[in-house]
């Protein structure tokens, strides 16, 4: 695959921004220093109170990109009463799935650790007493997946007539048909005076149109080439039929030494089943889809963060925003189904300026999907034949005969077998009974003893013939009547 080169870009000091001290001092705390092209261009953009559609590479800091600025224009409101009505929701964030929600709650938390500014993150799949507590007590930030924000505006846990700023992350995905009418509602509960920002790595034209309807006078911000995919990542395809992924996949974490790696799937059913068959294999494996409870969900992905595990599989829902350290290698099990999905998988290596390794494999059933792939991408993809080591386990050989001659066949010995059987000696009789030829009996022993003429009394007299007389019978007791 072909790559861009790179523009070089002077790197730019967050002392440069108009940002106040307990800002600057949590951003050193995590040690960023400098700003990420993204962060330049945009921060100064929000903080002038502009909307902004913010397109960049995936890793690239787009969180902190509005984050910052809008923790700094929310500083006026900053006070340490207790009470919740001086802590009304003023930024709304919206995220399409809950791992991204709950990653932007922890940094929006470690930004603004040393100010009064309140946040809390809300997603559906856990238990909503614990999110209401945090809700009444009064919240600056406000995190929140569509559907579950809604399930609390509906019980009045919240109160969004205060938001000044709103932005959707991974923009896209919440323009998407599957988010639009949730987003629409929930829109309709906010001020009509507002700053909205909308960031994501993949922007396609019928979103960008879309996206116009609700911003006001935007600025886009694109520091690379629409839906580039970074290019600290190679880019790898190889074409692998569907029964031998499994084990290109051992092969490659085996042959490049890889610690860890993120393997995607288009389905759940198949990512608890690859991730059983790679346990099988002896690799620590945990998957992460949509069927799993939250709570194993962010078990899953903190384990993987943390190293406890080698290979987490995964569908999409692991695709968007999620931010691993240090992760070196993305394999795309399947191709997916929509080539947006591409950019944003392989996005979750090679982070931060890290270098990263996307592997996709690809059968004979992928064309379609490939060339997608490449019209988005813009760039030609070379599908490489791969060289499948064989390490399935080998049988020792069976040790063959000295002599043929002095093993017999198997059907010399069946017919030797057979032979002898047919000449086992027959055993002897033992009751004499049963040696005696068949002899009929004569044929009024034959009668049944029921029928016998004797044994019918004759009818009495003047009854009518047709009428039986009765039958002697002996009695219970002995004799008879």
């Amino acid at each position: 695959m072909t790559e861009d080169t790179p523009q070089a870009e002077a790197p730019q000091k967050f002392e440069t921004l108009a940002l106040d001290a307990k800002l600057l001092r949590a951003v050193m705390e995590s040690g960023y220093t400098s700003m990420t092209p993204i962060q330049a261009k945009a921060i100064p953009i929000v903080l002038d109170g502009r909307d902004v559609m913010g397109a960049a590479q995936t890793g690239t800091g787009k969180t902190a990109a509005f984050t910052l600025p809008l923790l700094q224009k929310m500083l006026r409101h900053e006070t340490a009463s207790v009470s919740p009505a001086r802590h009304p929701v003023r930024a709304l964030v919206l995220a399409p799935t809950r791992e991204l929600a709950d990653q932007v709650a922890n940094n929006v938390k470690t930004y603004a650790k040393h100010t009064q500014l309140r946040s809390t993150v809300v997603f559906g799949g856990i238990d909503m007493k614990p999110q209401t507590a945090e809700l009444k007590r009064g919240v600056e930030v406000l995190i929140a997946t569509p559907g579950r924000l809604l399930d609390h505006i509906e019980a009045k846990n919240c109160v969004l007539n205060q938001v000044e700023y709103v932005v959707l992350d991974e923009a896209d995905r919440m323009l998407d048909i599957g988010f639009l009418p949730d987003l629409q509602r929930i829109l309709s509960y906010l001020p009509k005076q507002r700053q909205t920002l909308l960031f994501s790595a993949t922007f396609s034209p019928e979103i960008r149109r879309l996206a116009q309807s609700y911003l006001q006078d935007p600025i886009t911000v694109e520091v690379a080439r629409p839906n580039a995919t970074a290019t600290n990542v190679e880019q790898r395809f190889y074409s692998v039929a569907d029964d031998d992924k499994r084990a290109v996949v051992r092969q490659l974490l085996r042959q490049r030494a890889l610690s860890q790696a993120l393997v995607f799937v288009n389905s759940k059913l198949g990512a608890a089943r690859l991730a059983r068959s790679f346990e099988r294999d002896g690799l620590r494996t945990s998957a992460l889809h949509g069927d799993k409870s939250q709570d194993e969900r962010l078990k899953s992905l903190d384990s993987f963060k943390r190293g406890d595990v080698d290979v987490l599989v995964a569908t999409d829902v692991a695709a968007r925003g999620l931010d691993i350290a240090d992760l070196p290698a993305v394999f795309n099990f399947d191709v997916p189904f929509n080539a947006e999905d591409y950019v944003h998988r392989i996005g979750r290596t090679g982070r931060a300026g890290a270098s990263g390794l996307a592997v996709t494999l690809v059968d004979r059933d992928d064309v379609r999907l490939v060339s997608d792939i490449e019209k988005l991408i813009k760039k030609k993809i070379d599908v490489e034949a791969f060289e499948l080591e064989d390490d399935r386990p080998r049988r020792a050989p069976r040790r063959a005969p000295e002599d043929d001659d002095e093993r017999p066949r198997l059907i010399d010995r069946f017919e030797v077998s057979r032979h002898a059987v047919r000449s086992l000696p027959r055993p002897a009789s033992s009751d004499p009974f049963f040696d005696r030829p068949y002899e009929p009996t004569a044929a009024s022993e034959t009668q049944p003893a029921w029928d016998h003429k004797s044994s019918v009394a004759a009818p009495a007299a003047g009854r009518a013939p047709i009428i039986r007389g009765k039958r002697k019978v002996a009695s219970l007791l002995g004799g008879s009547k």
